[in-house]
């Protein structure tokens, strides 16, 4: 196993609001190793992006962290003084990819400004030596240096999603999150992003945290997956043992919906009802309202997420 760089235990976030406490992520607890991929997937709303802020500490008000450690080599983030996470640890250690790359740049400034902007703030690195930097990293992500000129209205889909990827590594971070990092991209595209990727996976050694709703891109690019519902971790393990023998029958749901070119035409699979409302989520397993193998206890006591096989583990009555 490989050695782990963020450890993840009992998180809970949830959002304080006048209707109400929204239970967003409600216990989640998972390993990095590094040099990892980790897929995290679920329907939206199901607490993905949420739980990724959460790792940055940058949960939007009115919500917060309200228990659960974050563990970076060692090191619990969630009690740090603000001033200490944003000077040793965000950007530093973890950054982000943020969904919507086209609403995560500042439209009033280059893109070659931005991304030199957190090395002259952590590093205290000079204006001109921070945008050569800058012009380095759009180089390696296999832009012409001179897209740093350019404000993002200038720039295409594809390569805002890159120049966002260049921020996330200005400062060499050991962890990247990347949320959605292909949405709204045509498909040739997202094959480059997604081998982009790849490929700095392998050069850097970095660990990545992959957030999507398509399995397919978690099952190309995971070494691990986290199955999210309505706030919990369902299911978590390998990403060959997960997809192959898929357990929870919130996972088998997911993959059958997945569309199969090979299939005689007829009816696409989908999983009746609706996500709960995480004010007033059911007692019990929380998808039973939508299961159609629930029985009795499942309506009244949570599953806790259990080891059936090694390096498997599932949240479901069936196999407690």
């Amino acid at each position: 196993m490989a050695e782990p760089v963020l450890q993840v235990e009992k998180l809970k976030i949830y959002y304080y609001t006048l209707r109400g406490i929204v239970r967003a992520v409600d216990g989640v607890g998972f390993t990095l190793g590094k040099g990892e991929v980790l897929g995290i997937a679920g329907e939206s709303g199901c607490g993905k992006s949420t739980l990724a802020y959460g790792l940055l500490r940058l949960v939007p008000p009115p919500g917060r962290i309200t228990g659960g450690r974050i563990l970076i080599d060692g090191v619990d983030i969630v009690g740090l003084p603000e001033p200490v996470v944003r000077k040793k640890f965000r950007w530093t250690r973890i950054s982000m990819v943020f969904q919507a790359a086209m609403n995560a740049l500042n439209p009033v400034y280059t893109v070659g400004y931005q991304i030199a902007e957190p090395l002259m703030y952590h590093k205290g690195m000079p204006k001109k030596e921070a945008l050569e930097e800058a012009r380095r990293l759009i180089q390696l992500m296999g832009l012409p240096p001179s897209i740093a000129d350019r404000y993002p209205h200038e720039l295409s889909g594809g390569q805002k999603q890159r120049v966002v990827i260049a921020m996330a590594l200005a400062l060499k971070p050991d962890i990247v999150i990347a949320d959605e990092p292909t949405t709204a991209l045509d498909v040739v595209v997202q094959a480059q992003i997604l081998n982009l990727l790849k490929k700095l996976k392998m050069e850097i050694g970095m660990s990545l945290i992959l957030i999507s709703h398509d399995l397919s891109i978690i099952a190309e690019m995971a070494d691990k997956i986290a199955i999210m519902y309505a706030g919990k971790i369902v299911e978590y393990g390998d990403s060959i043992k997960v997809f192959t023998n898929p357990l929870h029958p919130y996972t088998r749901g997911l993959i059958a919906a997945v569309p199969d070119i090979r299939a005689p035409k007829g009816k696409l699979s989908y999983i009746p009802g609706s996500p709960p409302d995480l004010r007033r989520p059911p007692k019990g397993c929380r998808f039973h309202p939508r299961c159609s193998r629930a029985g009795k206890r499942c309506m009244t006591e949570e599953p806790p997420l259990i080891e059936v096989e090694k390096d498997h583990y599932v949240a479901c009555w069936l196999y407690a």
